[in-house]
């Protein structure tokens, strides 16, 4: 059995849905099918998703959304319609549209993932007709009725362990089974969704609760490539990469899979294709455990923005104890997740997402800081981009970290912290943002020009 999970891009129109149906039914073992919300048909396009949330805003603000609501009927009214589907499958979509706005909006961010679920769920009953009117036998499935039960945690839900055991049954159903991902149920039956772009773990649940042989993931490239196509031109395409390798790239920029789809996959060991539903005939890439590191020491490098540090000096710091404890606790305190905290003797950097912070909130920090470390130094420093070099391969060879270093010194770039992780399976640099791009094209020349292709 193979669990297939489809991406916005490739449900965002008609002719999309074509090319998910014959890739369906081009291959037996495609059982199960997660589908997203509609995507965006052109650059300029809005996603379903988007729609709705601000639908859902807008109804807080206690305003009712009525031109935003009617685009979001208008997006699945024309797939629809280039799909020859009969009235009554818009009709269902408009009414449980309705009754979603009608619900009780005392808990806002309850109200939010209500509303923004009902991208995936109206999708996936869309979906469900076409291939039934295509004479198919398929069936929508309810995560509720099936038993996908999540943490009550609005937007970043987390799947309970008693769900794998009653998804289970869902092997024994007959036909093509549409799944909507994104979302799951408390155990209060209340709608819960999972981070943005959750659908993958969806995808990754069903595969390891059905014990599938392979989750395939369909979105609109290739394969993952070892850099951003947007930063360096035509670059190099990877064949096979490790969990752990897709991870570290997942965090630190790629979008291709969801950092959190990995998890259930890995557990159960099912290996995971990344392939591309406008040309389902290219290999793309597959995650698996382990793989040959033939390719040299780095196999991907990833970067992104709006990071920003918090650097702490004192001295002795090392021989303080409960220094670490109490910085992170003055943090908490203000509900800040951080990233890393790379240290010296007598000194620590905290990296967070800077958008979690404003005037007041550092200006208590650093005070706090300085109050009660009694600190020598405290500095925030903002507009940072982290730069992950990511290959099991470095494990094994001697100089990766010299090598990256003297690439991004003949490239002008000043490192602003480097962290390496515990595995050694990547390496972080800190730089500002105005030489993000500069620096991950030198790191590429540096470690894949000269290479073999992977």
């Amino acid at each position: 059995m193979k669990v297939v999970k489809f991406g916005g891009s490739s449900l965002a129109s008609g002719i999309q849905l074509e090319k998910v149906f014959q890739i369906v039914l081009s291959d037996p073992k495609r059982k199960v099918v997660v589908v997203s919300a509609p995507g965006k048909r052109f650059a300029e396009d809005t996603k379903v998703t988007d729609l709705l949330i601000a639908c859902a805003e807008q109804c807080l603000q206690n305003q009712f959304p009525k031109e935003k609501l009617e685009a979001v009927i208008e997006r699945y009214s024309m797939i629809a319609e280039e799909c020859h589907l009969p009235d009554w499958v818009i009709k269902e979509i408009n009414d449980d549209l309705v009754k979603r706005f009608e619900s009780d909006q005392s808990n806002p961010d309850r109200f939010i993932d209500l509303i923004k679920a009902s991208g995936e769920d109206n999708n996936a009953k869309l979906v469900a007709a076409y291939f039934r009117e295509r004479g198919v036998e398929a069936t929508y499935v309810d995560p509720k009725e099936a038993g996908l039960r999540v943490s009550n945690e609005p937007g970043n839900a987390q799947p309970l362990p008693e769900s794998y055991e009653r998804l289970f049954s869902l092997r024994e159903r007959p036909g093509i089974l549409i799944f909507p991902g994104f979302f799951g149920y408390s155990e209060q039956d209340e709608v819960v969704t999972f981070s943005r772009s959750g659908s993958d773990i969806t995808g990754s649940i069903l595969a390891n609760a059905l014990k599938a042989d392979i989750y395939e993931n369909f979105t609109d490239v290739d394969a993952v490539y070892s850099v951003n196509p947007f930063i360096v031109k035509s670059p190099k395409e990877i064949k096979v990469l490790t969990y752990r390798e897709m991870r570290e790239l997942s965090y630190a920029g790629f979008t291709v899979l969801h950092d959190e789809a990995l998890l259930p996959a890995f557990r159960a060991g099912i290996p995971v294709q990344i392939k591309n539903t406008n040309n389902p005939a290219a290999p793309g890439t597959k995650i698996v455990n382990g793989r040959d590191n033939t390719n040299g020491p780095v196999i991907g490098i990833a970067s992104d923005q709006g990071f920003c540090s918090i650097y702490v000096s004192k001295y002795l710091m090392n021989r303080e104890v409960g220094f670490g404890r109490k910085l992170l606790g003055i943090l908490e305190d203000f509900s800040l997740s951080y990233e890393h905290t790379p240290s010296g003797i007598d000194d620590v950097s905290v990296i967070l997402r800077e958008n979690q912070l404003n005037e007041r909130i550092e200006a208590e920090i650093i005070q706090r800081i300085m109050t009660e470390l009694h600190a020598d130094e405290v500095k925030i420093e903002h507009s940072l981009a982290l730069i992950m070099v990511v290959g099991e391969g470095m494990r094994h060879n001697v100089g990766t970290m010299a090598r990256a270093s003297k690439a991004l010194a003949r490239a002008s770039v000043n490192i602003e912290m480097i962290n390496q992780g515990s595995s050694e399976v990547s390496m972080m640099f800190g730089v500002k943002e105005v030489d993000e791009k500069r620096a991950v094209q030198a790191l590429y020349e540096e470690f894949f020009v000269a290479v073999s292709v992977i």
